[in-house]
């Protein structure tokens, strides 16, 4: 990657760290109180995504849940953990696990940006006569938008350190959904 792109790749994560932070920090609306335990849980919310897919000789296995912690009606924070398999009959299998934090910006009701860091385990193997193995780790930082309805968000990512070796397109679609 050229001195020229790092720079710039900075300066754009730079600049929606800021505008994540400052929607938060300038946003009107309800507060909750700091040092009420029983309160905690009321702002929790459970959620995820679930994959399958199957087809002659090829199947994919997608679980990814996840909890998020609203610290106003603007902002939440929140973990996850994703697990991924991948085969194709007498091809290569792939299983890809790993943690995520991810921060969600709703400026509107409808309007949802988010930042997430995901750092995964990928284990691939070839299964033709070469028996190609490989192992590493990947991490991603995905700056997404999505349209909310309710509970359901549907929109893009982009990967902004996407690593061309590895990943073969930097957008990332989505659904998320959060009880």
């Amino acid at each position: 990657m050229k001195k020229s792109d790092l720079r710039i790749n900075f300066k754009l994560i730079l600049a929606v760290l800021t505008l994540v932070f400052s929607v938060g920090v300038f946003a009107q609306g309800k507060t909750y109180p700091a040092n009420s335990p029983s309160n905690f849980w009321q702002h929790v919310q459970f959620g995820g995504g679930i994959g399958l897919s199957f087809s002659s000789g090829y199947t994919d296995v997608f679980l990814a849940p996840s909890a998020i912690y609203n610290l106003n009606p603007v902002v939440a924070v929140g973990a996850g953990l994703n697990l991924n398999y991948v085969a194709s009959n007498n091809y290569y299998s792939s299983l890809v696990y790993g943690i995520s934090t991810l921060v969600l910006v709703n400026p509107i009701p409808q309007i949802q940006l988010s930042v997430g860091l995901n750092e995964s385990r990928v284990n691939y193997q070839e299964e033709n006569s070469s028996n190609y193995s490989e192992d590493y780790w990947d991490t991603s930082l995905i700056l997404g938008a999505g349209y909310r309805t309710g509970n359901v968000t549907i929109g893009i990512g982009f990967n902004v350190l996407q690593n061309d070796r590895y990943d073969t397109d930097p957008f990332v679609p989505f659904i998320r959904a959060y009880f």
